[in-house]
């Protein structure tokens, strides 16, 4: 498995665990890295992922919930609606990850921890949102 895909793999858990939990989230990076770090590029950029999602989350729901037919964002798994806010925020900030290889982590990492339903539903919804939004725009700008 590539580093990236540790990294993506890595801030689904901790949004995962964050969204059950209560708390302060520094407090709880803390925790989750004392019992998950792994190689320095890996904590890197799962670390910046979770910043950008956490940063950005009420614009990234937004966009989500708009591009979800039929759904509302609490409906969903916590498993999928985290996957959409990382995919989401790959594809509209500025990660350097293609738009591409961001969806098809997307749907891998849905393939992995999601339902069997998760692969097309992630895919469809970040499939609509780079072509309405990224593919107009550019990536936005992060400033982590």
């Amino acid at each position: 498995m590539g580093k990236r895909r540790s990294s993506r793999e890595l801030a689904l858990k901790f949004l995962y665990q964050s969204e059950l939990n209560e708390g302060n989230v520094d407090e709880q990076m803390g925790s989750f890295m004392e019992r998950n770090s792994s190689k320095d590029e890996i904590d890197v950029f799962m670390k910046e992922l979770v910043e950008a999602v956490i940063k950005h989350k009420k614009e990234i729901d937004e966009i989500v919930q708009k591009f979800s037919d039929n759904w509302v964002l609490d409906r969903m798994t916590v498993i999928d609606r985290n996957i959409l806010r990382i995919g989401t925020c790959e594809l509209l900030f500025n990660f350097s990850t293609p738009p591409k290889v961001a969806i098809n982590e997307a749907v891998d990492i849905a393939k992995k921890y999601g339902n069997e339903d998760s692969p097309e539903f992630i895919n469809g919804i970040l499939d609509k949102i780079y072509k309405e939004i990224g593919q107009k725009k550019g990536p936005l700008p992060f400033t982590g």
